[in-house]
């Protein structure tokens, strides 16, 4: 029987035969992701037109993960209950239903627990996306802005420029600082060390008058003695900024400026020294 016999006999569109299973599977799989994809589209136009962000972001993009996932699996349901061979495997599976939810999560342990996360997550909202986040990595402390919250990980955008995916059962369960508040302003803490035998006084007056001079710091704290180090007495100079990126630019500007006005003002820096005691040798060891 050739292909044109085959498909007149209606062989492709019989459920029973093993070529009507296969066009099924495909239909099916093919309406699953066109589905999926329109989902998709929807909640992309849905979100583009949010121009005052009245949407919550974190929670439709999280169920339409998880709106895509139910349709792949009631497409999978719809086929099984289409297909004869499929549903006595389906009732074989209700009757072991036990040892196959026992082994089922087993194997996926790990999965589950991050899609439960993720649902907490969302649930009680620790954080958004777009927040500011300070958690604990394997390669330290990392800080950086929520890209996206998916069924198993979170993404995390750091300043430079680097994504660390974390887990979401990492996520709910570790300590987490939300750097991102009605009031993202930051203290910037600049330590810097003089000599022992400088004025202290006049290198407060000088580096007070650098914060008020920065055009990206708001307002100088305080500067205080904060130290005194073996060689160093210790001055802290405290401004606020607006956030946690322009404060580590601020640091950096005003130690370089710290540097140049102390070499002009005569303010001296410490430099690592020792001092070595020669004691004179007794009139005895002399005598020997």
């Amino acid at each position: 029987m050739n292909i044109a016999e085959q498909i007149n006999s209606g062989v492709f569109t019989d459920p029973k035969t093993f070529w009507g299973a296969i066009f099924y599977a495909l239909v099916f799989l093919f309406f699953a992701w066109l589905f999926g994809r329109a989902s998709h589209l929807a909640i992309h136009r849905l979100l583009s037109r949010d121009m005052h962000n009245r949407l919550d972001r974190t929670a439709v993009k999280f169920l339409a993960q998880l709106a895509r996932l139910g349709i792949y699996i009631f497409a999978f349901i719809s086929y099984a209950h289409l297909i004869p061979a499929l549903q006595g495997l389906g009732t074989a599976w209700l009757a072991s239903v036990g040892i196959i939810s026992v082994i089922i999560g087993l194997a996926a342990q790990n999965t589950l627990g991050n899609l439960i996360a993720g649902i907490s997550l969302l649930l009680y909202r620790p954080f958004n996306v777009g927040d500011r986040l300070q958690m604990t990595a394997p390669t330290g402390m990392e800080t950086g802005f929520v890209e996206s919250l998916n069924l198993g990980y979170t993404l995390l955008k750091t300043d430079d420029n680097r994504h660390v995916v974390i887990p979401n059962s990492i996520m709910a369960s570790q300590t987490t600082i939300n750097l991102t508040s009605e009031d993202s302003r930051v203290i910037c803490s600049v330590p810097i060390g003089i000599s022992y035998d400088s004025d202290i006084d006049k290198a407060r007056a000088i580096l007070l008058e650098l914060a008020g001079e920065h055009p990206k710091a708001q307002k100088a704290r305080s500067c205080q003695v904060t130290q005194l180090g073996v060689s160093s007495v210790v001055l802290t100079l405290e401004v606020w900024c607006v956030d946690g990126p322009t404060a580590a630019a601020v640091k950096c500007d005003l130690l370089e400026q710290a540097k140049k006005r102390f070499d002009t003002d005569g303010i001296k820096f410490p430099f690592p020294s020792a001092t070595v005691i020669v004691k004179p040798e007794s009139k005895g060891d002399i005598q020997k």
